[in-house]
């Protein structure tokens, strides 16, 4: 299993809106310019979040987005699997694909792979947005980062 920068785009955005949990909504621009990601790629994440319930957005000129739930009640796996779909380590794990393998229900792969992919939902579940809040030393002025060129084509050097 590979996270695309959506996957990772996602979960650095979600962070900074945590981060801004209380104290009214963070506007795109503000999420863009302190993960350095582009802003037309960050909206379209924004969007899938939002359509998903993670997100809510406020319009107006003090607009922006907030977290929809508690950064305690929200993980790293909701995140992932809203902006990539579930977490399957092998086609034949993915919902309703099992049926083109006449081996699926004796096939050892398919079982170590379906174990595999239980631990990695059962980590990416286990931290909450609280958890990295509380890891992440306070900033006192933000961090600028401007977006990498070919960064959201490649994936290449984005974590």
């Amino acid at each position: 299993m590979k996270l695309s920068t959506k996957g990772k785009y996602g979960v650095r955005a979600v962070f900074e809106i945590a981060r801004h949990y209380g104290k009214g909504p963070i506007t795109i621009k503000e999420i863009a310019d302190r993960q350095g990601i582009s802003f037309s790629y960050l909206e379209q994440i924004l969007h899938k979040l939002g359509k998903a319930g993670v997100i809510d957005s406020v319009r107006g000129p003090a607009g922006g987005y907030l977290l929809a739930r508690k950064p305690a009640e929200l993980t790293i796996g909701d995140i992932v699997r809203t902006l990539e779909g579930p977490i399957a380590l092998s086609h034949c794990l993915e919902p309703g694909d099992s049926g083109d393998c006449n081996q699926a229900d004796d096939c050892v792969a398919r079982m170590v792979w379906a174990k595999v992919g239980a631990k990695i939902e059962e980590a990416l579940d286990s931290i909450s947005f609280n958890d990295l809040l509380h890891q992440q030393p306070e900033q006192k002025a933000p961090v600028l980062l401007r977006p990498r060129k070919n960064a959201t084509l490649s994936g290449k050097g984005a974590c």
